[in-house]
Formats: structure tokens, C-alpha cells, sequence
């Protein structure tokens, strides 16, 4: 498990490597992120103005307490949203940026196939097919991010639990989703949504889980989420290569196999036997 986690690690430094080769994608990468970025930065120093109000507005009960205590309640209260504002930016940047950014990625994780050997049987899908199901994929990941990640926020709080256990389930959990939302591009080249993306991942799930803790650390640097998102859409393509039984490193044979229990679909790829 150690090792196949170091694996995924390796695939996103590997995304790097194979991403920096060619500076005009650099630069195209870069785009979407930084639109994106912007406005999240807007939209937090927007939530920033009103938190305050926001905290008092949460608080009448402590309107009648002394100075002191009702400016550190109050205050407790806006620190927290103030977090809480943060820790769903993080939760939704990956899914806003991908659908901003589709076009620009989508080129991206196509040099990664073409440099590793192509993909067999593509699927021609509409644009805004394409589009439409990545935004119902999107919307359900960032729901799920949601479910999960504002209960690992509040227990946060709790004493040594919040600063030891949380943090470790928050990474694991925000890695393996950052995994599914990244490898989107890949899957959707060969005809297959997200049921197929949780089957051919659950197949090897530490790496996944390197792979999309490296990535999901990355995002907590600031800023980090700009400049490393386009190494992560080539670093996951390769994940989705492997996790679909295709090769990395070289050309690739025709009909390449697929992982097991993972059966084969018309058009490429693979399709989850429990989403037909």
C-alpha cells in the first residue's frame, strides 16, 4: 500500500515533467487557473467585508454581555466563517477551474495521450455534451465535497481529535476527490463518466489517494492551486492511463489490457459492472 501510494505521488511529479516539456502549454494552462483564481480571491474579499455583520448577525444572544466577552465571542464566530469561507474555496476551485477551463485542459490531457501513445477507439462526444456532463459531474463532486468536508470543519474544534485525526481524514478524503474530479478529462475521451472513473480508480486506490493527496497539499499552498493545476491534468491523465490498463511510456498496442474486474465497453475504455 506504502509503495503503490508513492506511486501516485510519483504520477503527479511525473505531470510535471511531462507538462514542462512544452512551454506553449505551460502558458495555456496557466489561463484558467488565474481567471479562476481571481475570482475566488474576489469572492473571498467579498466575504471577508461582510463577515463581521455576518457574526453579529449569528450572535443576538450576546448582545446584552459585557465588552469584552461579546468582542471575542463575536470574533471567535467571524474567524470561524472566515475558515469556513476558505476551507470551501478549496473544496470547489478544482471543479470551478476544470469547467472554466475545460478547452485549455482538454488540449493538455490530449498531449499527454498523444505523447504516451494515443487513445484506442476514441469517442467523438459533443462539445457541449462534453460540457453539460462535466458540469453534472462537477456539481455532484463539489455536493459531495460539501457533505463531507463542512462535518470534517466542525470537528476541527475538537480538542487534539480536531488537530490530528481531521487533518489526515480531511487530506485522504479531499485527495481521493480531487483524483476523481481531475481524471474527468480522460474518462470522458473514451466515453465514460463518473461511476467508471470511482470503478477504475477503486482498483488501485493508494495510488489514487498519492496521487490526489500530493495534489490536494499543493492546493493548501497559497496560490498553489494556480500553478500546479496543469501539471495535475497531466499528472491525472497518466493516472487515468494506468488505471485503465494503458501504458505510459511508449506507444500503445491495440486493444491494451484493462484491470480486473474491470470489464470493456463499446468505444474504449471501461465500464463499471454495477453502472451499466
Amino acid at each position: 500500500m506504502v509503495r503503490a501510494f508513492l506511486d501516485g505521488v510519483r504520477l503527479f511529479l511525473r505531470g510535471f515533467g511531462t507538462y514542462a516539456r512544452n512551454p506553449k502549454m505551460v502558458l495555456l494552462g496557466l489561463i484558467p487557473a488565474v481567471i479562476s483564481g481571481v475570482l475566488f480571491v474576489a469572492a473571498f474579499i467579498g466575504w471577508v467585508s461582510i463577515v463581521v455583520d455576518l457574526a453579529d448577525w449569528l450572535t443576538p444572544f450576546a448582545d446584552g454581555w459585557s465588552t469584552g466577552l461579546q468582542d471575542a465571542v463575536r470574533g471567535t464566530v467571524a474567524i470561524a466563517l472566515l475558515a469556513l469561507g476558505g476551507l470551501l474555496g478549496v473544496l470547489t476551485f478544482t471543479a470551478v477551474t476544470l469547467l472554466i477551463g475545460d478547452p485549455f485542459y482538454e488540449k493538455i490531457s490530449e498531449w499527454v495521450e498523444d505523447h504516451h501513445g494515443g487513445v484506442p477507439n476514441a469517442v467523438d462526444v459533443p462539445w457541449w455534451r462534453s460540457l453539460w456532463h462535466s458540469l453534472l459531474d462537477s456539481s455532484r463532486l463539489i455536493a459531495f465535497g460539501i457533505l463531507i468536508g463542512v462535518p470534517l470543519f466542525v470537528c476541527g474544534f475538537i480538542p487534539i481529535v480536531g488537530q490530528t485525526v481531521v487533518p489526515v481524514l480531511a487530506a485522504l478524503f479531499g485527495g481521493w476527490r480531487l483524483a476523481l474530479e481531475l481524471v474527468g478529462s480522460a474518462f470522458y475521451r473514451r466515453g465514460l463518466r463518473l461511476p467508471d472513473r470511482r470503478a477504475a480508480l477503486r482498483a488501485n486506490r493508494p495510488r489514487s489517494l498519492g496521487f490526489g493527496v500530493a495534489v490536494f497539499c499543493c492546493c493548501l499552498i497559497p496560490f498553489g492551486a494556480v500553478l500546479i493545476m496543469p501539471a495535475a491534468v497531466a499528472g491525472a491523465t497518466l493516472l487515468a492511463r494506468q488505471s485503465l490498463g494503458q501504458p505510459t511510456g511508449g506507444p500503445l498496442p491495440p486493444g491494451g489490457p484493462l484491470p480486473a474486474g474491470v470489464p470493456p465497453v463499446a468505444g474504449g475504455g471501461t465500464r463499471d459492472a454495477h453502472h451499466p
